[in-house]
């Protein structure tokens, strides 16, 4: 079992960016493949991108290809979202997530991801 914990949520304008953390620990971080959601009030959760055990492979929903980066420090158990050029639309909590597949990863239904942080705000003004 793995436990998660984000960070780095806030408020920033309009084109900010963020970088968001997700901390692990328990069992070997590189038995899982990793994920971030978000969701927006009063919306289902929604993919945002997700990263093979060895940080060599990604996969991003198309919407967000090329504002969003994900990658993981197997050194340090953190998973990262650098995200760009916001948009007020990009407001919402993000999770971060893990699969105990370390290779099956281009999963983008949330009932598909077995353990889940308890998310980080972010708020991108207008």
């Amino acid at each position: 079992q793995v436990q998660l914990v984000e960070s780095g949520g806030g408020l920033v304008q309009a084109g900010g960016s963020l970088r968001l953390s997700c901390a692990a620990s328990g069992r070997d971080f590189m038995s899982y493949s990793m994920a971030w959601f978000r969701q927006a009030p009063g919306k289902e959760r929604e993919f945002v991108a997700a990263i093979n055990w060895s940080g060599r492979s990604t996969y991003y929903a198309d919407s967000l290809k090329g504002r969003f980066t994900i990658s993981r420090d197997n050194t340090k158990n953190t998973l990262y979202l650098q995200s760009n050029s916001l948009k007020p639309e990009d407001t919402g909590v993000y999770y971060c997530a893990a699969r105990s597949s370390p290779d099956n990863f281009a999963v983008t239904g949330s009932r598909d991801w077995q353990y889940w942080g308890q998310g980080t705000q972010v708020t991108v003004s207008s």
